[in-house]
């Protein structure tokens, strides 16, 4: 791994309670396995969340770096017309240059969490950073596991609210119990709405519903979970979030743009790559005829 940074409190601030070892009731991951998602309340403090927020802020603020992405072209709209998320791109794998994301992904607290909702022993794969600014971008709906390939079982996330996020900054919105779903197909995203170009179908008779979050709060959903964010509609306010992708234990298997994989002690996992490839999913009726079939109409970045 590269040289790290050490500077700025953050990392200081974490302060993980001793001896946790259970976050959800039996009621709540009985809600999980129907629902494919569920939020930790204040998970993380005020005061730590305010400083991972204040931290991120002076890493955008100090320059560029490896993998930072603004979005794709806005279809339509001239190179010249402002966008938000130039000046804010989305930061990514964090934890191989930067200490403090580094803890913040290894926390005990998302260890517990994960090994709650896994069954088994995580491992850590990825970390991001999103910023959204006023104005900006979201992205629609997809799912996790179409990045990210893991082979057998499927990937998990950890995404912490770093502000107040709803419905007019642009919240998490997710398809409850879609979480069973195998990688669908994707048809081209509208780039007017999403900083990606890539999106999946909703299943019929299903409903997308917001994540209404406070700082600190830590949203978990299964990899298969369709999910994605409508554009910040609010004219001053930022919806800052840190995310970390996981994956079980039994996983032999994970894209190689995730790996090295890391044990939650730092310790690196030596896992097989899972290629991009296989069919994608379709929907049929109960003698197995097709309804509906979505092919690519593009790939992601990376």
């Amino acid at each position: 791994m590269t040289t790290m940074t050490t500077e700025g409190p953050a990392d200081a601030r974490l302060a993980p309670p001793r001896g946790v070892e259970r976050v959800f009731a039996e009621a709540q991951l009985a809600q999980y396995a129907n629902d494919g998602y569920i939020v930790a309340r204040k998970l993380f403090s005020d005061g730590e969340a305010a400083a991972l927020r204040d931290y991120y802020m002076r890493l955008r603020e100090r320059g560029s770096y490896a993998g930072d992405f603004a979005g794709v072209k806005r279809d339509g709209v001239p190179d010249d017309v402002p966008d938000p998320l130039k000046k804010y791109p989305r930061m990514i794998h964090m934890h191989r240059w930067d200490e403090t994301s580094l803890r913040w992904m290894l926390d005990p607290r998302l260890r517990v969490v994960l090994r709650q909702l896994l069954g088994e022993e995580p491992y850590a794969v990825q970390t991001m950073l999103y910023f959204k600014p006023a104005g900006a971008r979201g992205q629609a709906m997809h799912q996790d596991q179409f990045y990210l390939r893991v082979q057998p079982g499927t990937c998990m996330a950890a995404w912490m609210a770093l502000d107040d996020c709803d419905e007019e900054n642009g919240c998490m919105q997710v398809v409850p119990g879609t979480q069973d779903l195998p990688v669908l197909c994707t048809e081209r995203a509208n780039t007017l709405d999403s900083f990606t170009d890539t999106t999946v179908p909703i299943p019929p008779g299903k409903k997308i519903v917001p994540v209404v979050m406070e700082p600190g709060d830590v949203f978990f959903f299964n990899g298969s979970l369709i999910h994605g964010s409508r554009p910040n509609r609010s004219t001053n306010r930022f919806r800052r979030s840190l995310i970390g992708h996981y994956i079980a234990g039994e996983a032999e298997q994970v894209s190689k743009f995730y790996h090295p994989v890391l044990r939650m002690d730092g310790s690196v996992v030596d896992l097989g790559i899972s290629e991009r490839g296989g069919p994608c999913g379709r929907w049929v009726d109960e003698d197995g005829e097709v309804v509906e079939l979505f092919e690519p109409a593009a790939r992601p970045a990376g």
